[in-house]
């Protein structure tokens, strides 16, 4: 039996019309009232495949964040210096959150925004540590917006140079001359890379932070923070990961030649394609999925666009054992609230402040893994009630900064507040 004829008997149990409510579930933030009925006319897998090139979509100017300005520390009693440090990482983090709630509820490249968020979560760091309140918004546009339809290599080292990641994750501290730093070496194999499982020990963390000493950031006194190698934190020995001999009196070079090594091992092939099937096919997908994934990232040396599509063209995608079978998180639920009735968002900080208080604040999560994608995780008693709460004030009227267009139907509440709506 043939891939497409397959993915046609596994989705025959779905209309037209739930094939189309799918892939705007799972590859948008919901749909906006006439898009089922719009993509339903499109054809559902030209919508889709428009959607994997978004760079011919026609979309609004998003306007972008402006540079932080990045003072150094202040003197412990220069009260105003403080105070003025506070008040623009506060701006940074408002700016950003506000850009990014409204890019995904009003963006035309729906898929870009959920695959934005997807990687956000995969490389993520926490705008609570220090400097990072300040480098995350270079992050997320200069890091990771430009790369999510490239190729996972370049994505990766990208981020490896990224002054958040280094900063996040301590390998800014990482050099010779003092104490090793081992933390970005395990998270990078651990979650970014070769998975749990991939293969690796901890000799070959510890090999790998003996790569990376030197891999650090300037100050900010020098101006705008960069990624900078630092040759005398750097470990010159020679040094062995995963099998891999470095002979001594290397420098930049032998970490890039390993962040690369690693972006082509199977083991990252499957972890990559798992945790992409996981958001968005099912939480526990299947493993000739996961597999077949994994083969079209190898083929293509980790080409993003055509491994999201491997995932996409799947029968496990289209099956319809997975319609409206995951949870949505809070960003997902309340984007999605947003779009169902149609709403403008003029203030995007009151549903910020929504985030976090239903429990997902954008650019907090304090584990490198980021927030989860399982349905267990948002699953709970005391969130379901929230979600009911702000669709309440949602459809009344009540959320601030939301401008509600169309009349909505007297139910409306308690249907964005129902269980169905909970599931994508």
């Amino acid at each position: 039996m043939t891939m497409n004829l397959l993915v046609l008997v596994l989705a025959a149990t779905l209309t037209e019309q739930q094939r189309a409510e799918h892939a705007l579930n799972r590859l948008a933030f919901g749909p906006r009232p006439g898009d089922v009925e719009r993509v339903m006319k499109i054809g559902v897998d030209r919508w889709i495949d428009q959607q994997l090139h978004p760079e011919r979509i026609a979309d609004r100017d998003f306007p972008s964040i402006s540079d932080p300005v990045i003072s150094p520390r202040p003197q412990q009693d220069d009260e105003d210096a403080k105070r003025a440090r506070r008040k623009e990482a506060r701006r940074v983090i408002e700016e950003l959150s506000s850009q990014r709630i409204i890019r995904a509820a009003e963006s035309e490249r729906q898929l870009n925004e959920v695959m934005v968020d997807f990687w956000m979560n995969h490389f993520n760091v926490f705008a609570g540590k220090g400097l990072d309140r300040f480098l995350v918004a270079s992050y997320e546009r200069d890091t990771i917006r430009p790369r999510i339809w490239g190729s996972f290599e370049d994505l990766l080292l990208a981020t490896a140079k990224s002054p958040a990641m280094l900063f996040y994750l301590d390998n800014a501290q990482n050099g010779a001359r003092g104490s090793i730093n081992e933390n970005y070496a395990r998270e990078i194999m651990e979650l970014h890379t070769l998975g749990v499982d991939g293969g690796y020990t901890q000799k070959d963390v510890t090999e790998l932070a003996r790569v990376l000493t030197g891999w650090s950031i300037n100050r900010p006194t020098e101006g705008r923070m960069n990624f900078v190698f630092r040759p005398r934190m750097h470990d010159g020995n020679a040094k062995t990961v995963l099998g891999v001999k470095l002979p001594a009196g290397g420098g930049i070079e032998e970490g890039e030649r390993m962040i690369r090594f690693l972006a082509r091992q199977p083991s990252t092939a499957h972890h990559i394609a798992t945790k992409l099937a996981q958001r968005l096919v099912s939480d526990d997908p299947p493993k000739a999925l996961v597999d077949r994934v994994a083969k079209r990232f190898l083929e293509t040396k980790g080409d993003l666009r055509a491994t999201v599509a491997a995932v996409i063209d799947s029968p496990e995608f289209w099956s319809a054992s997975n319609y409206r079978a995951k949870m949505k998180s809070p960003f997902e639920y309340t984007i999605s609230a947003v779009r169902a009735v149609n709403g403008s968002v003029d203030n995007a900080m009151p549903l910020a402040r929504e985030l976090r208080r239903i429990g997902q604040p954008l650019y907090f999560a304090q584990p490198p893994t980021g927030y989860s994608d399982a349905s267990e995780a948002w699953n709970n008693s005391g969130a379901l009630l929230d979600r009911i709460n702000f669709a309440i004030a949602l459809t009344s009227g009540k959320m601030p900064g939301v401008r509600i267009a169309d009349k909505l139907p007297t139910d409306a509440a308690q249907v964005i507040g129902g269980p169905e709506f909970q599931k994508q």
